[in-house]
């Protein structure tokens, strides 16, 4: 497999944690985030904590279409096929915003962003790189609205859009787990647990102390992306859902909806501009249907 890793959302939490981790297990580890400043100051603190780690810093603002190409096209450029991308980063808005491409922005951020990217860096990946999207639990309660992510008068509320964008994660994960079957190429999402990061909505901040016990920290966090990004024990492993103990679930009933999941494929490749095929170690992956 290739050692080079890229990872969005590098800067917080769990992302800071898993490209540090990534880094230790001897990946090329390129960081994707919105603030180059930030970044870089993470790739400092961690080339101190791992004196031979190999770490890289791109620009990419995820809600913004032009960003995610650019980012692609500069990977497709430096660097050799992929062994390991990691679709990290989140947000919630806590009132609707739309993206700089007129998408309610947590949708946009959180599904439309890596949807894009991972189309466009597929023929970019190693016969048998891994995919792996961080998702949430909250799948449970979504559902898809197409209408809330292009209607700007479509009633808004941040649970709801969160809930929905977590959904999408899983259901893309699972689409293209079918499309990369027999190509050696895996694609697994995963909940985190309930992780102290600054995503957590302000009313949740409020009552943190109270329930402190139930909440992992960013170390703890990250470790079911940790083990899916470099288990042994992973590979062959595809289309599944994984909890924050490491263990395969079964996801809501919607995730598993596979005319929904083609719907929301087709739309997302619609709002994007996806390329439709990608042609990855001589195998042909249709991603268009």
């Amino acid at each position: 497999m290739s050692e080079v890793a890229v990872i969005t959302g590098a800067t917080h939490g769990i992302g800071r944690v898993t490209s540090r981790e990534l880094a230790r297990a001897g990946k090329t580890v390129v960081m994707l985030c919105r603030d180059l400043t930030a970044a870089n100051a993470v790739r400092a603190e961690i080339a101190r904590q791992v004196p031979h780690a190999r770490l890289e810093v791109g620009r990419c603002d995820l809600a913004s279409l032009a960003s995610v190409r650019e980012a692609a096209a500069a990977i497709r450029r430096d660097y050799p096929p992929l062994g390991l991308l990691v679709n990290n980063a989140g947000m919630v808005s806590t009132r609707r915003r739309a993206s700089v491409d007129g998408f309610e922005l947590t949708f946009a951020t959180n599904h439309l962003g890596p949807f894009l990217l991972t189309a466009l860096l597929s023929d970019h990946l190693d016969k048998a790189a891994r995919i792996v999207t961080v998702a949430s639990r909250i799948h449970y309660r979504g559902c898809l609205d197409f209408d809330k992510v292009t209607n700007a008068r479509a009633r808004y509320q941040a649970t709801a859009a969160y809930a929905q964008s977590k959904l999408a994660n899983v259901m893309h994960t699972f689409a293209l787990a079918r499309r990369m079957s027999g190509t050696g190429i895996s694609a697994n999402c995963l909940h985190p647990g309930v992780v102290r990061t600054n995503l957590l909505p302000r009313w949740l901040r409020v009552v943190k102390p109270l329930i402190t016990r139930v909440m992992f920290d960013a170390e703890r966090g990250a470790r079911t992306s940790i083990y899916l990004a470099l288990d042994p024990g992973v590979a062959g492993i595809s289309g599944r859902y994984f909890d924050e103990y490491q263990q395969p679930q079964a996801a809501a009933a919607l995730a598993n909806d596979v005319e929904l999941q083609e719907s929301l494929w087709k739309r997302s490749a619609l709002w994007t501009g996806a390329p439709q095929r990608a042609t990855n170690a001589g195998c042909h992956a249709d991603l268009s249907s």
